[in-house]
């Protein structure tokens, strides 16, 4: 056996496996395909090759049909299996029809007869490499996109998305309070930073306050200040979080979660700006804008008598909703490509995009903690991958079974007829990158975006694609 699996080598060389019982096969294809640039492993039979798809990542498996104990087809099986965006090449000196049809049926990539037509292998490499640079270049431009769709970092090209951005550029300068309202996870934080940092009080103290993670008994201590003596422990007069954030913005974050006993203050502190200390018969004016979030219906959390329709009122003089990464599905790709830059760059790996499979799993799912999940996702399959792509094994294992399940009718879901201008914008500012990268070539262009010329001339027509 011949193998470098145990080398250390560059993400940015793909690997190739050989698998044949013939010492000189596996010698000339080992040396054909290390000319091409691929990191090569060999085995002399199935059985480890199959441990070896097990634990490496593997781009092209060329592997003979018939050795003696563990056969091609089983090898081909294992492959899919372990990952099903490797290449799989069957190769037989004996070619037969059946044979021929059950590799295609499952999934092998191609099949050659021996001796082997190596302008053929030659193409089928190239287009290996080809499709990863393709897949890098696609990623790049995401990512660029994403850059500068940004907003106070809020990432989105849906409609939706851009809504809100709209609605903060247009709110900021005015708002007194506002609710934002949304699943854990969308970036309720984020808008309620870009509330602040927007308006005129960007200067200003930007205090958070998660009412989740506070003790109740200490609630009004911490929002409102106490003294002296005022309980047990309060051996010094402390101001509020309302104090501190006098001049500037608190964000209640979960406000939902506030006790009934608070708010009823919270609601004279957001109404008049005054602030009464635990202990004290004495009130303190602040001038504060208060932006609050919650997860919960506080609708129904009024009707259920957990929460004061006065302050629901108070509170949502502007209500902002920020809707789930489900609902937005086209903004997965952008988002995407803007964390695996995040990560990559911080973490020093040379992780560069994701395959089409991985691409599509991460669409597919159902983002319960939204786009928190989806960063984390990110985050945890660029540590544990061991290539230049992200593959759709990589995301997977990243997701858990859980998370991996599709969404019914996710996979095809078309996009919102109402999508339908900003997935052309975007669609089109791509195409116009790419044409100018590949100096107007549209054959280039094509093979870079990964489509036929026919299709790329008929989408330069439909969106008006101007590259100048």
């Amino acid at each position: 056996m011949t193998s470098q699996e145990g080398t250390s080598t560059s993400p940015r060389q793909p690997r190739l496996l050989v698998v044949d019982d013939d010492p000189v096969m596996r010698r000339l294809v080992e040396r054909f395909a290390e000319k091409h640039g691929f990191v090569v492993t060999a085995h002399e039979d199935g059985d480890a090759a199959i441990r070896h798809l097990a634990a490496f990542r593997t781009e092209v498996a060329i592997v003979d049909v018939q050795m003696p104990t563990v056969g091609g087809i089983d090898v081909l099986r294992a492959a899919r299996e372990a990952d099903p965006e490797c290449h799989v090449v069957l190769i037989t000196g004996s070619p037969t029809l059946d044979s021929a049809i059950e590799a295609v049926r499952l999934g092998a990539y191609d099949y050659l007869k021996k001796p082997l037509d190596f302008d053929r292998l030659e193409a089928l490499l190239t287009s290996v490499v080809e499709g990863i640079a393709r897949r890098q270049g696609l990623t790049h431009a995401e990512a660029d996109v994403a850059g500068r769709f940004e907003f106070q970092g809020l990432i989105g090209i849906s409609p939706a998305m851009q809504g809100i951005h709209a609605s903060i550029r247009r709110l900021a300068p005015h708002v007194r309070t506002v609710l934002i309202t949304g699943e854990t996870g969308a970036g309720k934080d984020l808008v309620a930073k870009a509330l602040h940092d927007v308006g005129p009080r960007r200067g200003r103290r930007f205090v958070t306050v998660n009412c989740s993670a506070i003790v109740e008994n200490l609630f009004e201590s911490e929002l409102f200040g106490h003294m002296r003596g005022a309980f047990s422990g309060a051996t010094d007069a402390k101001a509020g979080l309302f104090e501190h954030a006098n001049g500037g913005t608190i964000f209640l974050d979960e406000v939902g979660e506030l006790p009934s006993t608070v708010q009823a203050k919270l609601l004279r502190t957001v109404e008049n700006g005054e602030v009464q200390r635990v202990g004290s018969v004495n009130t303190n004016h602040v001038d504060v804008v208060v932006v609050a979030a919650t997860n919960r219906d506080l609708r129904a959390e009024v009707e259920a008598g957990r929460f004061r329709q006065d302050l629901y009122y108070r509170l949502s003089v502007i209500e902002l909703h920020l809707p789930p990464l489900r609902e937005r599905r086209e903004d997965v790709p952008y988002l995407t490509a803007a964390f695996l830059r995040q990560n990559a760059a911080r973490m020093q790996r040379e992780v560069m995009g994701l395959t089409q499979g991985a691409e599509q799993a991460l669409r597919r799912a159902h983002w319960p903690g939204n786009v928190r999940e989806l960063k984390n996702v990110v985050e945890r399959a660029c540590l544990t991958t061991d290539g230049h792509l992200l593959t759709e094994r990589d995301v997977l294992e990243a997701m858990g079974p859980a998370l991996a399940a599709p969404l019914p009718g996710a996979q095809d879901a078309p996009p919102a007829p109402e999508d339908t201008d900003r997935l052309d914008a975007t669609q089109r500012e791509l195409i116009e990158r790419v044409l100018r990268q590949a100096g107007a070539n549209k054959a280039e262009a094509a093979r870079r975006l990964g489509v036929s010329r026919r299709a790329l001339y008929r989408l330069i027509e439909r969106l008006n694609v101007q590259p100048d």
